[in-house]
């Protein structure tokens, strides 16, 4: 593993992702042109039409060009099999980014429909060019908004998508941090988790959600069944975190 992949903090595009953190949580993108880039690599050097090697060419392009949010290749292993063994029918994701972990999704479970929401326009056309070289743009959806805007969201959700009662098998979360557990209950009010629905949960411990790790702890067993998943940051090996994967129990 190359030098800067175990200490990415000497890396500038890093560096310069910690610096633009504050715009990201603002806009949703981290200001330098980096997402829109990743789109163009993808289309200069994936091959149309594969999944894999689209996925592994974000993979290249965070690692060796500038740094992505991504669940990253090593986290995404745990995503991937979780869809595996939700086989979901419909899959909902919160915070698509550049649409790389609805792509993870859509790889693993090749029969399922996913629909992802993204507060910003910008990454949502992102996220569609590639999921559209990768040949997948007719199982992904992307909607802009946010869980947290009053409901609008999420009835567009339910009357434009077909989220409903027990229509959703599985669940991943990787946006706003903040909202991780609002957003959760919010959906879970609505009734559109299955009963046995599996719930991801990235970034839990980096850059962090106490509240949502604290209420599925105190929930364990209950109405959820959680493990938590020990690993480390997208595309480094340094800095720790935790995904928390979560059985719905109704």
């Amino acid at each position: 593993m190359g030098f800067g992949r175990r200490l990415p903090m000497l890396r500038w595009s890093v560096l310069r992702a910690g610096i633009g953190i504050r715009k990201f949580n603002a806009s949703g993108q981290l200001g330098d042109g980096r997402e829109a880039a990743a789109a163009d690599y993808v289309v200069a050097h994936a091959r149309p039409g594969d999944i894999a090697g689209v996925l592994a060419t974000i993979d290249e392009f965070a690692y060796e060009k500038s740094f992505l949010v991504n669940v990253g290749d090593q986290k995404g292993q745990l995503l991937d099999a979780a869809v595996r063994r939700s086989d979901p029918r419909l899959a909902l994701e919160l915070g698509t980014y550049c649409g790389y972990g609805a792509l993870r999704i859509a790889a693993a479970a090749p029969s399922a429909r996913v629909v992802s929401v993204e507060l910003c326009a910008a990454n949502a056309d992102v996220a569609r060019r590639i999921w559209t070289h990768a040949g997948v743009a007719d199982r992904i959806t992307c909607v802009v908004g946010t869980i947290g805007d009053g409901g609008s969201t999420l009835d567009r959700l339910q009357h434009e998508h077909g989220l409903g009662i027990g229509a959703v098998d599985l669940l991943f979360i990787d946006h706003d941090k903040n909202a991780y557990l609002s957003d959760l209950l919010a959906i879970v009010g609505r009734g559109w988790l299955r009963r046995g629905a599996i719930v991801m949960a990235d970034n839990v411990g980096f850059p962090g959600s106490p509240k949502y790790r604290a209420y599925m702890r105190e929930e364990q067993d209950r109405h959820w069944h959680t493990v938590e998943h020990r690993t480390h940051v997208e595309y480094q090996t340094l800095v720790p975190d935790l995904v928390l994967e979560s059985d719905y129990l109704g």
